[in-house]
């Protein structure tokens, strides 16, 4: 099952590369990352993104709460949470293909940033799985190049992760 984990680490040299170590020197895969410095500059929060059973993710959670870098560790994924990931995705848009293209990226509310005479470059903000939606209506055959960021997540209402 996927699993989007929070943590809140100390901003400083080193602290991404022990956080990634962990996952590889056991074995586990992470399917996105994302991390950047918080509303306190000496804190960064991460946000991963992996598959595993529940004793793997208990393991994973277990584990990262023993590294000194990291402060808190959420499992968004074991409660309401707000996900989004952002999408650039060039296609292919001849004049035959350009209003198709258009339709399609207004529909997943979406919005072309760049255009050439052959090209769009779309945006898309969204879930994981709607990003996904979005490449199957266009079609893999114009897509020319993705560039995904990768979940962030934050948990719904009064569900936060704090020091």
């Amino acid at each position: 099952m996927r699993h989007i984990i929070s943590l809140l680490m100390e901003n400083e040299a080193g602290a991404l590369s022990r956080v990634a170590g962990l996952f590889s020197a056991r074995g586990y895969n992470i399917e996105s990352l994302a991390v950047a410095p918080t509303e306190d500059p000496t804190l960064s929060r991460m946000t991963i993104v992996t598959s595993g059973s529940d004793a793997v993710i208990e393991q994973i959670n277990k584990q990262l709460n023993k590294l000194i870098d990291v402060t808190a560790v959420m499992d968004l994924s074991e409660g309401e949470h707000l996900e989004r990931e952002l999408m650039l995705v060039k296609v292919r848009a001849d004049t035959a293909q350009r209003e198709e293209l258009k339709r399609i990226t207004d529909s997943f509310q979406g919005r072309v940033i760049d255009v050439s005479d052959r090209t769009f470059t779309i945006e898309l903000s969204d879930t994981c799985a709607r990003l996904d939606d979005f490449l199957r209506a266009i079609g893999r055959n114009l897509i020319l190049e993705t560039v995904r960021t990768g979940a962030s997540g934050i948990g719904r209402g009064e569900r936060i992760l704090k020091l």
